[in-house]
C-alpha cells in the first residue's frame, strides 16, 4: 500500500525551493538585461560581436576585474595545494599515531571550524600586525621592504582555515581503511615510503580529492577573512564585488555572479562525485 504524499508537505517544499532558487534566477535573468541598471529588466541585451553575452564580454575588458580574479585563483590554488598536503598529513598522525597532546589536536581542529569566521579574521589580523611590527622592528625594514598585509597573507589565512576541513575529510576515508593491505605490502620487502605511495596513498585520494576541492571551494567564496587580512595589490573576487555594490550595479556584476556560480557548482558537483566514489571503494 502506497502512502498518500500530503500537499501541505508539497507545499512548503516548493515554497523553501522558491526561497531558496529565486534570487540565483533572477540574477542570472539579470545578467541579460538591456538596461545597464538592475532596477528594471528591458529585454535581452543585443550588443557588438557578442550579443546576448555583451556584458560577460565587458568582464574580460575590465583590468581590475581581471586583475582580482587572477588572485582569486592564485589564492584558491596555492592555499588548496598546501591545505591538502599538511591536512592529509595530519589525518594520518591522528588517526595512526598516539602522541601527547593527541587529544588536544582533535579538539583544536574543530576551532576554526565552530567559531565565528569574523572572529577568526580578527585574530589573524591582530597576529599579522604584531608579528609583522616586531620582524620589521628587529631587522630595521623601512619603505618598500617592510612586511605588510596582501596577497601573501591572504594565502596563509586560506591555509589555516582549510586544513581543517581536509583533515576530517580524509580522516573519514582513513577510518574505514585495511591495514592489511599495507602489511602485504610491507611483507613484500616495500618500504614505508613505497607502500604510502603505491597503496595507501590510492585508496584513500578520493577522499583526498574530496578534501581539496572543498578548500578549493571554500577559499574561492571567502569574503570575511580575506577583507580582515588583504592589503595593497591583495583584491580577489569577493572584495572587488563588494566595491561594486557600494558604487554602482550594473548587468556586469550579474553576469560576474553568474559565472562564479557556475563554476562553483561545478566544483561542487566534483568534489561530490569525488565523495561518492569514495563511499563506494
Amino acid at each position: 500500500m502506497t502512502k498518500r504524499r500530503s500537499p501541505w508537505l508539497l507545499a512548503v517544499t516548493a515554497l523553501v525551493y522558491v526561497f531558496l532558487y529565486a534570487p540565483i534566477i533572477v540574477l542570472v535573468v539579470f545578467a541579460f538585461n538591456s538596461s545597464r541598471t538592475n532596477v528594471v529588466f528591458e529585454g535581452v541585451v543585443n550588443q557588438g560581436d557578442c550579443g546576448a553575452f555583451y556584458w560577460f564580454c565587458q568582464l574580460t575588458r575590465n583590468r581590475e576585474l581581471v586583475s582580482a580574479a587572477r588572485n582569486t585563483m592564485i589564492v584558491a590554488t596555492v592555499s588548496t595545494v598546501a591545505s591538502t598536503v599538511i591536512g592529509t598529513m595530519a589525518a594520518l598522525a591522528l588517526q595512526r599515531y598516539k602522541f601527547p597532546g593527541k587529544a588536544y589536536s582533535e579538539i583544536s581542529l574543530y576551532i576554526p571550524i565552530v567559531i565565528p569566521e569574523i572572529v577568526m579574521g580578527v585574530g589573524l589580523l591582530v597576529l599579522y600586525s604584531a608579528l609583522f611590527g616586531i620582524i620589521n622592528n628587529a631587522f630595521g625594514l623601512t619603505g618598500d621592504s617592510r612586511l605588510s598585509l596582501g596577497l601573501g597573507t591572504v594565502i596563509l589565512s586560506h591555509i589555516a582555515f582549510s586544513v581543517p576541513f581536509v583533515a576530517l575529510v580524509v580522516r573519514a576515508r582513513l577510518q574505514g581503511f585495511d591495514k592489511a593491505v599495507e602489511e602485504a605490502a610491507m611483507d613484500l620487502y616495500a618500504n614505508e615510503w613505497t607502500t604510502f605511495w603505491r597503496v595507501t596513498l590510492p585508496i584513500i585520494f578520493p577522499g583526498v580529492m574530496s578534501g581539496a576541492l572543498l578548500a578549493f571551494t571554500l577559499s574561492l567564496d571567502d569574503f570575511i577573512t580575506t577583507f580582515f587580512t588583504t592589503g595593497p595589490g591583495g583584491t580577489t573576487l569577493p572584495i572587488y564585488v563588494y566595491g561594486l555594490l557600494r558604487r554602482v550595479t550594473t548587468p556586469e556584476l550579474n553576469a560576474l555572479a553568474t559565472l562564479w556560480i557556475v563554476i562553483v557548482f561545478v566544483v561542487l558537483m566534483l568534489s561530490q562525485l569525488a565523495g561518492r566514489r569514495s563511499e563506494a571503494q
